[in-house]
């Protein structure tokens, strides 16, 4: 795959994180009127459907990986961006890394919840059956995937890691 393909899914994945954070994803952390009455029904519509009673009522270590999509990752969404969509900003390495071990940091304990917990049945259902569980997963796991090969591609790609020969040369005969 050509780096440049990597970019435009790099770009597509934050462009549409930035929506989907705002507008689904805090529903969990702030008040209910802060949304109007058809991004709450959406939530309550994708937490019936799929059975993901963590957006509806999340256990206090899920909020706090909310907490931190708000407060550093929101924020990161229009920059990763745009750098990807531009494509080769050597500028966007160091913070994507932190970006990308963060956030698949956290999902694996969530798709280890989704699979092994036992949920109650109230107040509202989550997954039962192993096709349930890995339905839920499924909706989980391009937010595991894309980091990985976001940190992958920032660590392996010569376009962004700065370790190259031509690199250490230039920082030698600054030196000089």
């Amino acid at each position: 795959m050509s780096l440049r393909v990597l970019e435009i899914i790099f770009f597509c994945y934050f462009a549409s994180h930035i929506p989907i954070t705002v507008f689904i994803d805090l529903q969990a952390l702030l008040p209910g009127y802060v949304y109007p009455q058809p991004l709450r029904d959406l939530l309550r519509w994708y937490a019936e459907e799929f059975k993901d009673p963590m957006v509806l009522y999340p256990p206090e270590w899920f909020s706090s990986f909310i907490f931190c999509e708000a407060v550093f990752q929101t924020p990161f969404f229009p920059v990763a961006a745009y750098a990807f969509l531009k494509g080769g900003c050597k500028w966007i390495r160091t913070p994507a890394i932190v970006y990308s071990t963060h956030v698949a940091t956290t999902l694996i304990p969530i798709v280890a919840h989704i699979l092994l917990f036992k949920f109650p049945m109230k107040p509202h259902p989550g997954p039962e059956t192993l096709q349930e569980r890995w339905l839920l997963v499924s909706i989980y796991l391009p937010y595991l995937l894309v980091p990985v090969l976001l940190l992958l591609t920032m660590v392996l790609s010569s376009t962004y890691n700065s370790t190259t020969k031509s690199g250490h040369k230039q920082a030698k005969s600054k030196k000089n």
